[in-house]
């Protein structure tokens, strides 16, 4: 169930499978992050698609990893959906909590903290906690995503079905 501070739910979010506690005064990175995060829970790579800008970059996380052994990040529409194949299209369902939004008016960027609930289609799951960085462009696509999360906490937060 989503959950607003005080106004009414965001058009932007247009999935249940978010928590969103945060603000949602309306700024162009924070409209683009809740539209990430609606296409995600929705399992909608396209929709994700349309929230970035064709030179985009996805950190996620930050540095390298299993997703990104360089530590480079994923970019152009074709890194990013590879990087969806790799990271999201293995996962049942998403379940996001966000508990802070920051976003300076006279800013193009936003930073969200929160959580994300990831269940496999055999009922395990983990628990990421983030800190998710959100740059936009003058039409308020993504241009530059961070997510500052610690693998090793993710699989230690792992629980058998």
């Amino acid at each position: 169930m989503t959950t607003t501070t005080g106004s009414a739910r965001p058009a932007a979010l247009t999935s249940d499978a978010i928590d969103w506690r945060a603000s949602t005064d309306e700024h162009p990175a924070r409209m683009a992050s809740m539209r990430s995060y609606s296409a995600v829970a929705k399992g909608d790579l396209e929709e994700w698609l349309t929230v970035y800008a064709e030179d985009g970059v996805v950190e996620d996380p930050v540095g390298p990893s299993m997703f990104d052994p360089e530590g480079k990040g994923h970019r152009g529409h074709a890194g990013i959906r590879a990087f969806w194949e790799q990271a999201i299209a293995p996962i049942d369902t998403f379940a996001f909590t966000i508990t802070e939004s920051f976003a300076n008016p006279g800013s193009n960027t936003c930073a969200n903290i929160g959580s994300i609930r990831t269940a496999f289609a055999d009922g395990s799951h983990t628990t990421t906690d983030l800190v998710m960085v959100y740059v936009v462009d003058d039409e308020g696509r993504v241009t530059s995503m961070k997510a500052y999360w610690e693998p090793e906490r993710t699989m230690a937060s792992f629980t058998q079905a």
